[in-house]
């Protein structure tokens, strides 16, 4: 296979961050998915959230398994660290990685396939540690590389792109999830920007784990009138809950509006965000609630996107197992050498 890669050459125009990079040193190489591909708007989206986030491209370590999602990791963040892992191996890779160097920032991307199915129990089990992870999954109801069979998040009456209609129930990767323990959960759309870059926002920077399921259509095999993971299924049926941004490192903006009002406020760099609230009585820190809610409009056939579950005291693998707050790579020998009287010690302790 060939790769292409951009062009280095930056417009002298471009706006930069505060630490003098462009969207331009976000990126990675050439996309070869198919034109119109979900996935690549979900990779334009993590370009846009790391630049807002001023975040150093070396600082992020992208890991993934097996499937058209786990090629994307090549299209962003050229300079980061990278690992392609064997098909539904790569939560346990992540987690490793994770205990190995603390420092880092943590973006597992996945798909439906590679989760659901035949990397289920490493999702499950990375999730119930409490991993400090971003892990995205790439959602779109398919196997587009083995072109078109359902997969295991394929909802129950979809119809395929041949006219088959799929009779077993799907699994939604939000609820199980919440089950899991996760203390940062959302779902979005990959045509909606507006909303996915606040939610990776959020989750790049939540100390815990954090699960993004992103409906990302497929052109080539589920695109079409009877997909419930369609351009224009997910449009007509897209109920978000609320309204998100991220703001790190400056003196609090605040602001007292009531529900179904309409605020303009002025952010640190000048643009004024226009707030609307809506939802008034959703509460995204109640994890039964948010578990309640989404089966109820489940139910009603609504997809319900935004940031459903969120714990504010989270924490995540390194607390519970009171891990050193050095990453392992930067520890000396004397560190890791302890000695004698220390052997006998946690020797005495196991008997």
């Amino acid at each position: 296979m060939t790769y292409i890669a951009k062009p280095q050459l930056h417009h002298p125009s471009l706006p930069s961050n505060a630490i003098g990079l462009t969207r331009r040193d976000y990126e990675g190489r050439i996309s070869t998915l198919c034109a119109g591909c979900g996935h690549d708007s979900i990779s334009a989206a993590i370009v846009t959230a790391c630049f807002e986030l001023d975040l150093q491209p070396h600082r992020l370590a992208k890991l993934s398994g097996i499937g058209c999602s786990s090629k994307t990791p090549d299209y962003f963040l050229g300079q980061s660290h990278g690992f392609n892992a064997v098909h539904g191996r790569m939560p346990s890779v992540l987690t490793g990685a994770n205990l190995a160097n603390r420092d880092l920032v943590f973006l597992g991307v996945s798909g439906d396939g590679d989760t659901a199915s035949i990397g289920i129990g490493q999702f499950v089990h990375s999730v119930r540690r409490g991993v400090n992870m971003c892990y995205i999954v790439e959602n779109n109801g398919v196997y587009g590389l083995t072109k078109g069979q359902f997969s295991a998040t394929s909802d129950k009456g979809s119809k395929s792109k041949r006219g088959a209609e799929n009779t077993e129930s799907g699994i939604d990767l939000v609820a199980l999830a919440l089950q899991l323990g996760a203390t940062y959960v959302g779902r979005s759309f990959s045509g909606d920007k507006e909303q996915l870059v606040p939610l990776i926002k959020g989750a790049l920077t939540h100390g815990g784990a954090a699960v993004l399921d992103v409906i990302s259509p497929c052109v080539a095999f589920n695109n079409h009138a009877g997909s419930t993971k369609s351009f224009d299924y997910v449009r007509e049926h897209n109920d978000a809950v609320n309204r998100l941004d991220v703001i790190l490192g400056r003196t609090p903006i605040k602001t007292d509006y009531a529900p179904g009002e309409v605020r303009d406020v002025t952010q640190h760099d000048g643009s004024v965000l226009r707030l609307k609230k809506i939802a008034a009585d959703y509460v995204a820190t109640d994890r039964n609630a948010a578990a309640a809610y989404i089966q109820e409009h489940q139910a009603k056939g609504e997809i319900v996107t935004g940031l459903l579950y969120i714990d504010p005291e989270a924490s995540d693998l390194h607390d519970r197992l009171g891990t050193t707050r050095v990453p392992l790579n930067a520890l000396g020998t004397e560190d890791l050498t302890p000695g004698a009287q220390a052997l006998a010690r946690i020797n005495a302790g196991l008997r």
